[in-house]
């Protein structure tokens, strides 16, 4: 029951405290600060524009990070970063743009005159800061970064305000003409995306995160011309070249102007710039002239080739957000030993991951970039062969057309292509093809193939729209490949007489296999693209050979294939080897100890160091306890070092400090007591033209294992898969992938079974399938660990809980004595308070942490009790209606935690 006192009676009490309680003093933590974030709404010519905040720790000043978003999405969806960039030592202020989220104002495309302009007065706003680094009065240290939308303007105010220091954009834009009308082409299914999240950013403003203290700005009712919040003169230009389906120079004047070239001379400060594969909308040919302009006027210049983009597939955040820290603190902290990574790198694709189908990624570097054009001398002259020139059609209202690459569908596939599969069509009679000759060994492609051909056409105009693309034939000649499924599109004017014309084909990073061949195709139609609705005849004829850059500098990392890819042959040699090197160290290992020998898991000061780090702790000092037939929840917000923690404990990496014990044993690489420990993290590897039980049998016939310890009808059983066993695993649901892999992990019965993350990519029935395996298994007595940011399934499948934050542990005990500890409260409120009164509360002697929630404040008690609290908040003035105890798992975890996420 919750205690609800009048203002008089909480006086009583509050001077009661006061009278008796003598001195409360706080006690210093060597915690790390938790990171501190405050949203405001600053007012700007023709627009309010909503921010948030982010600093951690009070030593001294340091430099500022300008963090923007990408094109419909708002601030909300880069706080994750933020709170890491802010936790590295950065001031750390994040904005919705004009029209997004709960800004108001007009969508200009990143318009010098407004948008460019409100990233100057926020940079104008940290100058004021008392927490930002000077350079000098007015002048903050600072740096920006962002993806598509917040990447372009990220270079923007780089070449319009000179007090920008560095720059990270991502999967961004060089020139917006270019991108939307290449070589004088519309590309109509982007072009259409962007307005279309343009009329999603009017309703956004209903459900957008806002300030408290705010009034909510409102969805404005759309406009009947469809362009939501575009200003006038955007939605004219959208609607006119929508219309004619070709760009008009007025359109192109627009845009460029509004585009980071307009600016290019003046970008002159460090620049990592992330460009993605997979991207039909800012292909890396952007990436390559930013490049060349910045390094033009004497910069530094990096850049990352990445696997994903806006058609999907790995964008690599994790790794890319690493890149973008060391990046900064290279240029903003100016630390001389951070790692900045290689001038060039690129993913490229290391095979397949069969629960997800996604490819499995390696980089490959050099200390150059090589452009487009790769290594000079390098590049291949391949003859082109098609039996002369070709005529073809292209068909009234251009349609059926071809298909190519498909804005979010395509992303994944695109990855794959190197390994065989992908996603293109083109009709016959609408097309050209010319071959060049099988390779006689592999060639890695990386730039820009070229080619000269001469086009004539009968149309009314004398023009024709073309789209170029290198297909990979394998050897049998039909099964093709259109690398990263990019194309080329091309307007060739004054053809009718014939023209030549040279073609520069869409950036690759692709191998060709020894025995397959390269296929040129000149399609007269693509679905995302704009061709002419009025039939007409193209002859096309190829007039040199084909010109493919190599990179030959370029370095590729080993690649990290499943072993069944290299064959049994070389998985035994290699078991071999690790069995000779765990054995010597087994031979230092500590004794077991007998006191433990029935506890499944006791880990004692445990701590890991992050790499190339002295001071920054992944895990520092965990130490805790499990018990047989527990389900414990690992539960902490990302970063908290939970995966670290699993790592750990199974032996893949080794601890800087501590000690791991399982049932008595040390944890070591190739420990024997890891026979008793099942896993599942990250998913499993399956071949998936096998069934579900051929694969588990194949598994674990490679353990070298009696065949009649595997207990597979057992562990069927639990995982509950029943007739798909029978089935190939390419046909299964992605919640019977994760039961199958669960099901893997459970082979021999294990003591103690870890489950990383098992919920994910589920949905709700199949997540409650999940909790009734996990349960099911501990019933007879074992153990289980499972990590999860699901905080509801935690709850209901878990009997104890660990709580880490930032690699310690926060807390420890059974799930009812977490959500019902007495030392949480839930302070209901008669109006709203401001932030810094929330963090006077959360300072006071006795009190741990309070955080806000939408029924009040969560303040967990360290030291003081319920009436002291009373007290305090009476003389602080706040306007309290009721103090009592609060039970569900999420307030509780964001009380212990400080009001982070899982």
């Amino acid at each position: 029951m919750q205690l609800r006192l009048p203002r008089w009676a909480a006086v009583t009490a509050a001077l009661a405290v006061l009278a008796g309680a003598g001195t409360l003093t706080a006690v210093a933590s060597d915690e790390p600060p938790p990171v501190h974030r405050a949203d405001r709404v600053l007012d700007m010519p023709g627009a309010r524009i909503d921010t948030s905040y982010y600093t951690s720790g009070s030593d001294g000043r340091r430099p500022a990070v300008l963090l923007g978003h990408g094109f419909g999405g708002s601030k909300d969806d880069v706080r994750a970063q933020a709170e890491r960039l802010a936790r590295d030592g950065y001031a750390v202020l994040t904005w919705s743009a004009r029209g997004f989220g709960s800004s108001t104002g007009q969508i200009g495309l990143n318009d010098p005159d407004h948008e460019v302009k409100d990233v100057q007065r926020l940079i104008d706003w940290l100058a004021q800061r008392p927490e930002v680094l000077l350079d000098k009065d007015g002048d903050p240290r600072v740096g920006l970064t962002g993806a598509s939308y917040g990447g372009a303007v990220s270079l923007l105010a780089a070449g319009y305000d000179t007090r920008v220091d560095a720059i990270a954009p991502q999967i961004t834009y060089w020139n917006l003409a270019d991108a939307l009308f290449p070589n004088g082409v519309f590309k109509k299914l982007w072009a259409g995306i962007f307005f279309s999240a343009g009329n999603q950013a009017t309703g956004s403003q209903a459900t957008g995160s806002r300030p408290t203290g705010n009034p909510p700005t409102g969805a404005q009712p759309g406009k009947a011309d469809g362009c939501g919040r575009f200003t006038a003169e955007l939605c004219a230009l959208y609607q006119r070249v929508a219309v004619s389906g070709q760009p008009d120079a007025a359109a192109r004047t627009l845009l460029e102007a509004r585009s980071p070239s307009a600016v290019g001379d003046r970008i002159k400060v460090p620049a990592l710039i992330v460009q993605g594969q997979t991207d039909s909308l800012f292909p890396l040919g952007h990436a390559d002239a930013m490049a060349k302009a910045i390094a033009a006027n004497g910069a530094p210049v990096a850049v990352d080739w990445i696997a994903g983009g806006h058609d999907g597939g790995n964008r690599e955040t994790e790794r890319v957000e690493a890149r973008i820290s060391g990046w900064f603190d290279r240029h903003l902290k100016q630390e001389t030993g951070a790692d900045t990574g290689p001038a060039f790198r690129v993913s490229r694709a290391g095979g397949v991951d069969s629960t997800d189908g996604q490819a499995q990624l390696r980089g490959a570097s050099s200390d150059r970039y090589p452009g487009l054009s790769g290594d000079a001398g390098d590049a291949l002259s391949l003859p082109l062969d098609g039996g002369g020139p070709q005529t073809f059609a292209n068909p009234a209202g251009a349609g059926p057309p071809a298909i190519s690459a498909v804005p979010g569908v395509g992303g994944g596939l695109s990855q794959l292509s190197s390994l065989g599969v992908g996603l293109s069509l083109d009709f016959p009679g609408q097309y050209a093809r010319f071959e060049a000759k099988p390779q006689a060994e592999a060639v890695r492609i990386t730039g820009s193939p070229t080619v000269r051909v001469k086009v004539t056409s009968d149309s009314q105009d004398g023009s024709a729209v073309l789209f170029a693309k290198v297909y990979d034939v394998g050897p049998d000649g039909r099964r093709q490949v259109l690398p990263a499924q990019l194309v080329a599109p091309v307007r060739v004017d004054d053809a009718r007489k014939g023209r030549s014309v040279e073609l520069t084909l869409p950036v690759i990073d692709h191998e060709v296999e020894a025995g397959h061949r390269l296929r040129l195709v000149l399609s007269a139609t693509d679905l995302g693209y704009a061709s002419p609705a009025a039939p007409a005849a193209y002859t096309v004829a190829v007039e040199s050979p084909l010109t493919v850059p190599t990179a030959p500098a370029v370095n590729t990392q080993a690649a990290a294939l499943p072993w069944w890819v290299w064959g049994l042959p070389l998985a035994g040699v290699l078991i071999a080897a690790a069995l000779l090197l765990t054995a010597r160290r087994r031979t230092a290992a500590p004794a077991p100890d007998p006191d433990l020998a029935a506890v499944p898991l006791q880990i004692t000061g445990l701590t890991k160091k992050y790499a190339k780090s002295s001071d920054r702790y992944a895990v520092r000092d965990l130490s805790f306890r499990v018990e047989q037939g527990q389900v414990l929840g690992l539960l902490g917000p990302n970063g908290a070092g939970k995966t670290t923690t699993l790592r750990m404990l199974m032996g893949l990496i080794t601890p800087d400090d501590g000690e791991i014990r399982v049932f008595g044993q040390a944890i070591r690489p190739g420990a024997p007591v890891l026979s008793r420990v099942g896993a599942f993290v990250e998913g499993a590897g399956f071949l998936p033209h096998l069934s579900g039980r051929d694969n588990l049998e194949l598994y674990w016939k490679a353990t070298g294992r009696p065949a009649e310890d595997a207990h597979i009808e057992e562990a069927l059983e639990i995982a509950g898969l029943g007739d798909a066993l029978a089935r190939a695993v390419r046909t299964y649901s992605q919640g019977m992938r994760q039961r199958l892999a669960i099901a893997q992990a459970m082979l021999g019965l294990p003591d103690l079974l870890i489950l990383d993350e098992p919920t994910n990519g589920l949905d709700p029935p199949q997540i409650r399938e999940m909790r009734d395996v996990m349960i099911r298994y501990a019933a007879e007595g074992r153990t289980v660990i499972v990590s999860s940011h699901l905080l509801s399934e935690v709850e209901q499948s878990c009997t104890h809980l660990v709580v880490m934050d930032r690699g310690r542990l926060v807390q420890a005990g059974p799930v009812g004595e977490i959500t019902g500890a007495g030392d949480t409260l839930l302070v209901t409120l008669g109006d709203a308070v401001p932030d810094p009164l929330v963090d006077k509360i959360g300072a006071l002697p006795g009190i741990g942490s309070a955080v806000r929630t939408e029924n009040g404040l969560l303040v967990r008690l360290d030291g003081a009790d319920a009436t002291a609290l009373i007290g305090e908040l009476v003389r602080l003035d706040v306007p309290v209606t009721g103090v009592g105890p609060h039970r569900r798992l999420e307030d509780a975890f964001l009380t212990l935690i400080g009001g982070g996420s899982a």
